[in-house]
């Protein structure tokens, strides 16, 4: 680090750290040099600054700091809406009879093939926008809706592109066994051939894929499709997740968690089976409320197992043009709390620790301790327990991200 890094003092604030001990400082206090915590801890026990120096200091006027939100699944980079298939759910016609008939994820391959890089990257933003409105310093974004090597390649170019224009930190997730595309159709064998052994390492020589994931499901693909890209990616060492158990139990998760997973994701109809799997291997639960409501679902992710059998459950926004149609974390958190029985303390740490560990990033971001992502988020709450007790009202006041304020504003002196 350069020696010209000034030391920088937050203090006059009360701290979730979200870590393992969930550590919690009422008077407390951070010291940030460059994009690193160098130091956190009761401000009664505050360091001297460095011989020579003084800390650059803030006051954060007795706010409650979080870690930075971490959006851990979602499908950000797409064109168009889906508004006439919501409006057909409306009217009874379930998901799964839009998407045997054409509609559903192909409506939007569609229209993410027909449109320009530019123009997705300007219908994607403002989504991105929403998200860090709210405190989000970390998010992950699939491919999915591109299903050639081409326009795969377009969706993840543009995520990474999202990461660079914007104070956020971004996770690419390479989907293109999202479903059969219409040139394969009857071919769903010989499409994951394709996706394993030719897109998925040119994508990956490229730098444009961090983590693997699959729609295994009985209208996309099944255990045996998944675990050949589970075993090309192996082969590039390159992480797996699932999106599994949303809409029927095939094995998704029990398969996922053999290859050591990061996260299984929706998980409705998940069992003993998996929820055990899941809290033996160390994988994450990330559970998706917004889609849970969006498509009216009937059963529920066993949270009550998963609490039982101390899995990491995460919690994400799952923004889509189909199933999630909205850009809000903190939505998500409150809809997690009522509909599924979250605590206010697991949805704060499922958009936090559990969600960094869903991108294997929990060494990097997702709580606060010394050595970390300089990454928070200042509140104007009075108490933890308004997180998931607002729905529609943002009470974010301040963003730093690697140490440097990036939302808002905060005193200095």
């Amino acid at each position: 680090m350069p020696p010209s890094e000034p030391h920088i003092l937050w203090r006059n604030a009360r701290i979730a750290t979200c870590d393992e001990h969930a550590r919690v400082f009422v008077r407390g206090a951070l010291i940030t040099r460059g994009d690193r915590i160098e130091w956190i801890g009761d401000d009664a026990a505050l360091p001297a600054a460095p011989e020579g120096q003084r800390y650059e200091m803030h006051d954060l006027g007795g706010a409650w700091v979080t870690p930075g939100l971490i959006d851990c699944h979602t499908h950000l980079v797409f064109a168009g809406t889906r508004a006439n298939e919501y409006a057909e759910r409306l009217r009874g016609t379930s998901y799964e009879e839009i998407a045997q008939r054409g509609g559903g994820i192909l409506s939007t391959v569609r229209a993410v093939r027909a449109a320009s890089e530019q123009q997705l990257f300007d219908e994607s933003a403002p989504r991105l926008e929403s998200l860090l409105r709210e405190g989000v310093t970390c998010v992950e974004i699939k491919s999915g809706y591109g299903l050639t090597c081409d326009d795969e390649a377009k969706m993840l170019r543009i995520a990474r592109r999202l990461g660079r224009e914007h104070p956020v930190s971004v996770r690419t997730t390479f989907l293109a066994a999202h479903t059969v595309p219409p040139e394969f159709k009857g071919r769903a064998d010989e499409y994951v051939d394709v996706v394993a052994d030719q897109w998925l390492p040119q994508l990956h020589a490229e730098g444009l894929v961090d983590a693997v994931d699959i729609f295994c499901e009985r209208i996309a693909f099944d255990t045996t499709q998944a675990r050949r890209l589970f075993e090309a990616a192996r082969r590039l060492d390159i992480p797996v997740k699932a999106h599994a158990e949303q809409l029927a139990n095939i094995g998704a998760t029990r398969l996922a968690t053999e290859f050591g997973a990061l996260s299984c994701d929706h998980l409705e109809y998940a069992d003993a089976d998996d929820v055990r799997a899941l809290a033996q291997k160390g994988t994450v639960a990330v559970v998706l409320p917004v889609a849970f409501y969006s498509l009216a679902a009937a059963r529920k992710p066993p949270i009550a197992e998963l609490r039982a059998a101390k899995a990491r459950i995460a919690i994400a926004s799952d923004c889509n043009p189909g199933s999630a149609p909205g850009a809000s974390l903190l939505l998500a958190a409150s809809m997690g709390t009522r509909l599924f029985g979250l605590t206010t303390d697991e949805a704060l740490r499922g958009m936090t620790l559990h969600a960094a560990q869903a991108l294997g990033l929990a060494a990097e971001c997702g709580s606060l301790a010394r050595g970390l992502a300089a990454d928070f988020v200042v509140w104007d709450v009075e108490s933890l327990d308004e997180f998931g007790y607002w729905s529609g009202f943002n009470r974010c006041r301040g963003v730093v991200r690697h140490g440097r304020l990036v939302r808002g504003h905060v005193a200095k002196g």
